[in-house]
């Protein structure tokens, strides 16, 4: 069960609309904050306007959405976007660049002192279990695995505020999405994050999550902790994922 922490993200009656289609309908939902919430929903379902929503890329037709207290559509974007971690499918790694330049580059960008990224680039790279024999291949010289390592370790590198996971694992075999959750499990017991992750595989959800928020039709079904949603699912729709799933 979660214990009750403070609130890192706030929905409150949240909607929006894609040329006159609603993919959120007065959505209001708390993420607590160091806790890994898990959004579960089949395409088009709206998980990832919610992303989009907290990394100030897309913005409500009604509604806020606050972050840690703050309106976010009244934060400086790009300033905002630099405080969010952020992963998504196939790892999104640049192809020109190496896979330490890929990670280390908005550290970079940021000024930070070279033993500073050093230190945090190795931190990350053991922890996600990556040869250092890797860190001059470029993408394509690297395994979809070692890419998603890398992906996560790019998220990280900033010591974000928060973390946001967009099918991240989706693209990986089973084998090697299996020992990635555990090392991104160990990072997170590490370095808990706050962390909003959207997938459409409830098996990864109950592993990786504490809270789950099911999605339907830009509605939430059912927002409770793991064990609450797996003991006790709310409908008929939420009740079928788990048997179909586990």
């Amino acid at each position: 069960m979660l214990c009750h922490m403070a609130t890192a993200v706030e929905f409150k009656s949240v909607s929006k609309a894609y040329s006159g289609q609603e993919v959120l309908s007065g959505l209001s939902l708390h993420l607590e904050a160091h806790a890994t919430t898990v959004v579960v929903g089949e395409s088009g379902s709206g998980k990832s306007t919610l992303l989009k929503m907290i990394n100030a890329v897309v913005r409500p037709d009604s509604g806020v959405v606050h972050l840690f207290g703050k309106d976010i559509s009244e934060l400086n974007g790009p300033e905002h976007r630099r405080n969010i971690g952020y992963a998504v499918q196939g790892a999104g790694l640049f192809p020109h660049l190496t896979a330490r330049e890929n990670v280390t580059m908005l550290a970079k960008l940021e000024n930070w002192p070279i033993e500073k990224i050093e230190k945090r680039y190795t931190l990350l790279a053991r922890m996600m279990n990556l040869d250092q024999a890797m860190n001059d291949n470029f993408p394509h010289q690297l395994s979809g695995g070692q890419c998603q390592r890398f992906g996560l370790c790019r998220a990280f590198m900033l010591e974000p505020s928060m973390l946001l996971l967009d099918e991240a694992f989706s693209a990986i075999d089973p084998i090697t999405r299996s020992s990635i959750h555990d090392q991104f499990m160990a990072l997170r017991q590490h370095e808990p994050v706050t962390t909003l992750m959207v997938t459409h595989d409830m098996r990864e959800a109950v592993k990786l999550g504490d809270q789950l928020v099911i999605l339907r039709g830009g509605r939430i079904l059912q927002s409770a902790s793991v064990n609450e949603v797996v003991d006790n699912p709310a409908d008929d729709y939420v009740r079928h994922l788990l048997e179909t799933q586990l």
